[in-house]
């Protein structure tokens, strides 16, 4: 126990006299959380849309009106031909065409139907996946419209209609930032647990330390738990100014117990810098495991589900989430951020990241056994 003491004092005193380690763990992920979640934003605005209007009657008027007023699309070019509108397109002025048919008002009067065309640069395939569904609402809502005021319904109506009302629990007004905030904190911590944990040992093999810590009377265990501890602490430190920034900027108050969070955080970041010490016991230099780590860790961001749907993933990529601690701290987040779940809600994901957690550090200290021989 003592050892052990000297071992985190050593490490302490070692952090403290580096100031770029507090730059790089307490001003780097504030400005990046301060960044991020504004720049990561599921909703799509702004998107340029070309008309080319042969009609030009009041009913194609009122429909490209009707788009423009909805927020999401920005009239960028009216043309008088569709080549001349698929010329923009090729120019990247606009993202969406729509033609509108000449004798469009009186088909859709006499004929009762219409037939429209929309063009969709799929370059960006999210934008143009969007852009074609806000069009399509539209304009389904602006045939609902027209529908009501041309057909006249006898008092008993025999077509049955039916009404859906839904409801979004847990986030109820879509806000992606309640969403998006929790998953990219996991992914801040996640990122500085490991690349400063793969550091560690590699750094005392570059100052020649290592083989005077070898041949001391220091316990193997004790000498990873010295390394492990103080990150461990800097890291749930990073955690809660996180917190904090996500309440008092974007006000996010989880529905659940922030000791909930605490709890599991205090395990992921067990495995986690298993993980990064693991990488260490087998890097040469700095430059080895500072890649290494950063290859490991962008595998496991983007199988998270951060930003893809684990659901929408192929097969073989969600076996492969069931192998990553990220995905399992995102939906802890997520779940009590916006749900307010309990620790019993969230015993599977404790009893996987234990799991990580034994696996990782057990490997780490037998791996380090095998090399300091």
């Amino acid at each position: 126990m003592r050892t052990l003491k000297f071992l985190l004092q050593k490490e302490f005193l070692q952090i403290i006299r580096d100031p770029a380690i507090f730059r790089i763990l307490f001003i780097m992920p504030i400005i990046q959380l301060l960044i991020l979640p504004l720049a990561a934003d599921y909703e799509i605005k702004n998107i340029n849309l070309g008309v080319v209007d042969h009609d030009r009657s009041a009913y194609s008027i009122k429909l490209v009106n009707k788009i423009i007023a909805s927020g999401y699309f920005r009239l960028t070019d009216y043309s008088v031909s569709f080549q001349k509108s698929l010329h923009a397109i090729e120019q990247d002025r606009s993202d969406l065409v729509l033609e509108i048919p000449a004798q469009f008002e009186r088909s859709l009067v006499k004929d009762n139907e219409a037939t429209l065309f929309v063009a969709v640069n799929a370059i960006n395939g999210v934008k143009a996946g969007l852009g074609g569904a806000y069009i399509q609402s539209i304009l389904q809502d602006y045939n609902e419209e027209v529908r009501a005021q041309w057909i006249q319904y006898p008092r008993m109506d025999p077509q049955p209609t039916i009404e859906v009302r839904y409801s979004n629990w847990f986030n109820p007004n879509m806000n992606y930032r309640y969403f998006m905030v929790p998953g990219i904190l996991v992914m801040l911590v996640t990122m500085i647990g490991s690349s400063f944990a793969s550091n560690n040992i590699v750094r005392e093999k570059e100052m020649g330390t290592i083989e005077q810590i070898n041949v001391s009377p220091i316990r193997k265990m004790n000498f990873i738990i010295g390394k492990l501890v103080p990150f461990w602490i800097l890291a749930l430190t990073v955690l809660t100014i996180g917190l904090a920034i996500a309440r008092l900027v974007y006000g996010i108050v989880p529905v659940g117990h922030y000791l909930t969070i605490y709890i599991f955080a205090g395990i992921y970041l067990l495995a986690i810098l298993g993980l990064g010490l693991l990488l260490s016991t087998y890097a040469q230099t700095q430059q080895q495991s500072m890649l290494v780590s950063f290859f490991v860790t962008m595998i496991f961001n983007l199988l998270s589900g951060l930003y893809t749907p684990i659901e929408s993933m192929p097969a073989w990529a969600q076996t492969i989430t069931r192998f990553n601690p990220v995905s399992y701290f995102i939906d802890v987040m997520r779940m009590v951020v916006l749900k307010g779940s309990g620790l019993g809600d969230i015993r599977p994901h404790i009893v996987a990241m234990l799991g990580f957690a034994v696996f990782f550090n057990g490997w780490a200290i037998l791996n380090y056994k095998k090399r300091s021989g």
